[in-house]
């Protein structure tokens, strides 16, 4: 039986068809979702400029793909790109403000879908004990929202009889007055409004005891929410920063912030109050750099980056009453490019307190003093925060809130991410209790390698949406654990020998090349030359796997194969194909293309079945780009194409371990260069210069296939 959740998420796409049927092509929206995504259609749909310029932007960008898809001989297997231009230009050419209303409309509701289906997802991710503890908060806080309603129904009673009992008396006063003969009945009715002003002090009391035991209630639900609840929630988001698939939904927190909030409120509780909304502000998506969306809590300077606000006590008396400011720490000279105040409104989607900085940018301030603790620490062993904070004023309360983001590693040159991020992650693994050490990596304590192959399974997942396994995992330890203890150290990791370059590298590789292949699980990756011998020599002729290169830093791939045609297994492996070499063939035709040449200079191909027995048709046929029926041109004829092949291949040997140089020194990548990518960071959006869209650095460059579009990254 298929339970409530599994329906629920299939209503989802359902709604997200409804939502654009009969407004706007699905398959357009898919096809340019990078773009359309990344553009302010708010904007646009009240400026017809604005909306002219995003017009054309997509105009551009289905060239662009049209184009790339003629030179990687994917057109047939394409989506109908022309198709798309002639819709976008029959409707839209001179209308586009037309297109900026709908595509507004249509991602603010897009949003609110993917919040529910979150919701939902979360739900159904979390363990039993982490759904009865959220189910028994909900029922505390309900339970805490019936008895307050209650309250306030007596009191609205109690105000009803107040005033009748002020009716009688007065009216009665005025009748006895004006006959004398009433004068007898008034000990009655003095009796009468007596008996009255009893019950209405009885219930007075009643109503004051159940004042009482909501407050005794709601305190151990503040303490709840403040001391447990907001604490896990904030350590599922560290850990999400760095590759986790943890949950970081925060609507749960939010509607019971919000109730409580209201209860207290009502009840003009000073001190539970204060406490609730002295932690009601946090930090809902950590600092990003559009360029680096897999790699949070990494900014460089002069680049822009964005990060979330919210305030989860969300009344709406507390509408535009909060102005948040950021404030950059102490401890070295960096500071804003631009002097930064917003207030929190509920002009969101979703009618959230919430607010995005999305064009912060840091310069840094020269002048550090010579033998500071930061001085003597590497560029990339530097950890900030960033503050927010706030000035609550309401009902005679005044309050300073703030939050802070979790420690950032802030850079001055591209070749510097790398070693930033295993800052990132170390500080993230190691300070979940206090993610605020600042000066972690003054005398960095080791990692276990549970802990480590714990993280670095996550980024494999959010590269490539598939987990390390346990035989890759003990690969990765033969290398990089030399403790008896399990323990990894600093040093070993990303310093003097610095394993994790090498596994950046392959991460990189997988990233722009080789996503589907590593998803659908044909790269065994990380396995030993000797462990390859063993494994393919018990397999029949031709069987061959896909190995990562041990020896060059910057990731590579290669495949080795068994040959048993002299009475005895023989194992072969070719030279590993660099980042260079799939830039211009991808790695499943080279498989296809790759030739052994033989006697009489025959040439055949020895790759026949992918690891344990897979035909090779069947593991990479769907990515073979160049066979004879995709290749066919309009004349008939199958063009010319040079292949891949070897004379005599012999398993190459193995490679003395390289040490890098120092990464964390700035290197000169050219002024033309970081000039380009500043220009091109501070028009993003506005797409002066349409035709450098797509040209980014060649660290974020992804590339494309002719089967599959590449996941979104996780989630902060």
């Amino acid at each position: 039986m298929i339970s409530r959740e599994s329906r629920d998420v299939w209503e989802y796409p359902a709604r997200v068809s409804q939502l654009y049927e009969g407004r706007f092509p699905r398959e357009i929206r898919h096809y340019l979702c990078v773009l359309i995504e990344s553009l302010d259609w708010d904007l646009a749909a009240g400026d017809k400029n604005a909306a002219s310029t995003c017009f054309h932007a997509l105009m551009e960008d289905l060239q662009e793909q049209l184009i790339r898809s003629v030179q990687e001989n994917i057109l047939l297997q394409g989506p109908d790109y022309t198709g798309m231009k002639d819709y976008l230009l029959k409707n839209f050419e001179y209308k586009p403000l037309n297109l900026a209303v709908i595509l507004s409309e249509c991602l603010k509701e897009e949003q609110k879908i993917k919040a529910s289906a979150s919701e939902v997802q979360a739900c159904g991710s979390l363990d039993m004990d982490q759904k009865w503890k959220w189910r028994d908060m909900d029922n505390k806080v309900n339970e805490l929202k019936r008895l307050i309603m209650e309250v306030k129904k007596e009191m609205k009673s109690l105000e009803i009889l107040n005033d009748n009992l002020d009716f009688i008396q007065k009216t009665w006063q005025n009748k006895v007055e004006q006959d004398i003969g009433l004068a007898q009945s008034h000990a009655v009715v003095e009796e009468k409004c007596h008996k009255r002003t009893n019950f209405i002090i009885q219930t007075k009391q009643v109503v004051l005891q159940e004042i009482v035991n909501i407050l005794n209630l709601a305190q151990p639900i503040v303490a709840t929410l403040t001391e447990v609840e907001l604490p896990e929630w904030r350590l599922r988001q560290q850990l999400a920063c760095i590759g986790s698939p943890a949950n970081t939904c925060l609507d749960h927190l939010q509607k019971w912030f919000t109730a409580v909030a209201e209860v207290l409120l009502r009840n003009q509780t000073l001190s539970l109050f204060t406490q609730l909304l002295a932690n009601a502000l946090v930090v809902e998506k950590q600092p990003i750099m559009l360029r680096l969306p897999q790699r949070p809590l990494i900014l460089k300077t002069g680049v822009r980056f964005s990060v979330r606000v919210r305030f989860l006590a969300n009344l709406p008396e507390f509408k535009y009453l909060l102005k948040v400011k950021p404030v950059f720490d102490k401890f070295r000279h960096f500071d804003f490019n631009r002097d930064e105040c917003k207030v929190l409104d509920v002009d969101s989607p979703n009618g959230d307190l919430v607010t995005e900085f999305g064009h912060m940018s840091l310069k840094e301030i020269k002048g550090r003093a010579k033998g500071s603790i930061e001085s003597r620490l590497a560029v990339t062993e530097e950890l900030h925060i960033i503050k927010f904070v706030t000035q609550f004023r309401h009902a005679g309360l005044e309050l300073n809130i703030e939050a802070s983001t979790l420690p950032v590693v802030v850079i001055s040159a591209t070749t510097q991410v790398s070693s930033a991020w295993a800052s990132i992650m170390w500080n993230n693994m190691l300070s979940t209790g206090d993610s605020r050490n600042l000066q972690l990596f003054v005398d960095p304590p080791p990692l276990t390698w549970e802990q480590l192959s714990q993280v670095l399974s996550w980024q494999f997942l959010c590269t490539g949406k598939r987990e390390l396994d346990e035989n890759q995992l003990s690969v990765l330890r033969d290398k990089i654990v030399d403790d008896p203890d399990d323990l990894v150290y600093w040093s070993k990791f990303s310093k003097n020998e610095n394993a994790w370059l090498w596994i950046d590298g392959i991460l990189d590789l997988i990233k722009k090349h080789l996503v589907d292949l590593w998803r659908d699980g044909s790269i065994m990756g990380f396995i030993s030359r000797e462990r390859t011998a063993e494994l393919l020599k018990e397999k029949q002729t031709g069987t061959f796997l896909l190995r990562f290169s041990e020896s060059k830093t910057n990731g590579a791939i290669s495949f080795s194969w068994v040959d048993n045609s002299n009475g005895a297994p023989f194992v072969h492996s070719i030279d590993p194909y660099t980042k260079d070499e799939l830039e211009k063939t991808s790695l499943p035709d080279y498989i296809n293309t790759y030739s052994l040449r033989g006697r009489q200079s025959r040439h055949t191909n020895p790759l026949l079945y992918l690891y344990p027995d897979i035909p090779k048709d069947t593991a990479f046929g769907h990515y073979f780009t160049n066979t004879a029926e995709k290749m066919l041109g309009e004349d008939g004829y199958v063009p010319r194409k040079r292949v891949d092949f070897s004379d005599n291949p012999t398993p190459p040997p193995s490679p003395p371990r390289e040490h890098n140089t120092d990464m964390d020194m700035d290197m000169d990548m050219g002024m033309d260069l970081e000039v380009q990518e500043l220009i091109q960071e501070l028009f993003a959006d506005s797409f002066i210069f349409p035709e450098n869209y797509g040209s980014w650095t060649s660290y974020e460059k992804t590339a494309s296939t002719p089967t599959s579009f590449v996941d979104p990254p996780c989630s902060v």
